[in-house]
């Protein structure tokens, strides 16, 4: 068997408040996959199939997929007008404590621009 033979896979799906909000989300997610990375929009849900080789490598996108997918999601429910997220699945990250509804974004140490 090769490493791609023992590939990691997994799917990650996300129920959004309704269709539009989903497929802003997909779109927004969309230009980051790779081949490995597949995004796809269905009604209110957001489904996202990633594959990598290794363990570290699956964890690694999967890492980076829930951050942008809570950029993604964060921008089209202020673009909306309303606070907190458009997804639905956030209350239970929110109830289990995987996310504290105060955290923020701190990148006041981070320079992202050329000077």
């Amino acid at each position: 068997m090769t490493g791609s033979d023992l590939a990691r896979t997994g799917v990650v799906e996300t129920t959004h408040a309704d269709a539009e909000a989903a497929a802003t989300i997909a779109a927004a997610i969309s230009p980051d996959n790779t081949d490995d990375i597949r995004t796809e929009a269905d009604g209110a849900t957001v489904a996202t199939r990633i594959a990598r080789d290794t363990t570290g490598g699956f964890l690694a996108s999967v890492d980076d997929y829930l951050v942008n997918l809570d950029v993604a999601d964060d921008v089209v429910a202020t673009g909306r007008g309303g606070e907190g997220d458009t997804n639905i699945a956030e209350r239970f990250r929110d109830a289990d404590g995987i996310r504290d509804t105060n955290d923020t974004r701190d990148t006041a140490d981070t320079d992202t621009h050329d000077t």
